[in-house]
């Protein structure tokens, strides 16, 4: 077997088993599911021995052998020796680029607007931007560094918070002046709300729902009004005036401060169960590119507050 099949075939195995499933790991690895089991078989015949049982009666998933079991810990050592070792070459040859991974909306609300900041302290640093709602693979995609949105678990990534939030209502100066009459969360009832469906379904995200019974409000139907599937565009709605938006504080912060969105029912508190983390993986804590973001992350989130 040539070098890079089997690597391939090593890194379809690896990925196959961590997350029991063809598709799931072809997923990952942006392929589909019949290359990654091709990769898998052409490694078995390779090897002379089975890395999964197969056609186990009620088995829906992929488990490994025993002997595909003793050998992944080496292997995943062996992946992390490599990536390792590609970072260094990146940092001596590509002129210092550091990739990092956000969501398009904290990019579009609270990065960039502040990026510029990072490029006058670290002029030498080219930044690249991954913008992805789905987890990326550090390793398989090259990511240096990343914010995620969560509750600060990510296997194989080291997480620090960043920043808590709240979670607000808020509407534009010009709709809230048109229903002046706003006084409690219950005169919300027959009102425009905007709903954010980028984060609809996913366990401890806030919703209409959930804000109006911790706000002890009645007869609101939570389910009218507008669904967008981005958080950024949600904001955007509220300021353009098409009604009320539920705004996590982080994305708000800056539509806030420059009055395009004002803050309604502000007696009604309530800091999110979920926070934004910066994520990395361990063996690249190191690196200079790294550790200057990193830093540089955690200024601005204080300077904010």
């Amino acid at each position: 077997m040539k070098g890079p099949v089997h690597l391939n075939a090593l890194r379809a195995f690896e990925a196959s088993a961590r997350h029991q499933s063809f598709s799931s790991a072809a997923a990952e690895l942006n392929v589909t599911p019949a290359a990654v089991g091709q990769l898998v078989r052409s490694l078995e015949e390779w090897l002379g021995t089975p890395l999964f049982h197969r056609g186990a009666s009620g088995r829906s998933r992929l488990i490994p052998t025993d002997t595909a079991e003793r050998a992944l810990p080496d292997i995943r050592a062996g992946f992390d020796r490599l990536s390792l070792g590609l970072d260094r070459l990146r940092e001596g040859s590509r002129n210092g680029v550091l990739t990092v991974t956000v969501s398009p909306s904290f990019a579009g609300k609270w990065l960039m607007p502040r990026i510029e900041r990072f490029h006058e302290m670290w002029p030498e640093t080219d930044v690249r931007l991954d913008t992805n709602l789905k987890l990326v693979d550090f390793t398989a995609q090259g990511v240096d560094i990343g914010v995620r949105y969560g509750r600060g678990s990510w296997p194989g990534l080291v997480s620090e918070k960043l920043m808590d939030e709240q979670i607000c209502a808020v509407c534009s100066p010009t709709w809230l002046a048109k229903n002046a009459k706003l006084k409690t969360p219950n005169d919300l009832s027959g009102k425009a709300l905007i709903h954010d469906l980028s984060v609809d379904g996913h366990l401890g995200f806030a919703s209409w729902d959930d804000w109006l019974q911790r706000a002890g409000a009645e007869n609101v139907d939570a389910k009218r009004g507008m669904r967008i599937n981005n958080s950024a565009a949600v904001l955007q709605a509220a300021v353009d005036g098409h009604g009320v938006a539920l705004a996590r504080s982080v994305m708000a912060r800056d539509d806030l401060a420059a009055g395009r969105l004002v803050q309604l029912f502000p007696k009604v508190k309530w800091t999110s169960e979920l926070a934004y983390y910066i994520v990395y993986r361990g063996e690249c804590a190191s690196l200079p590119k790294l550790v200057a973001f990193r830093e540089w992350l955690i200024q601005e989130a204080g300077s904010a507050h």
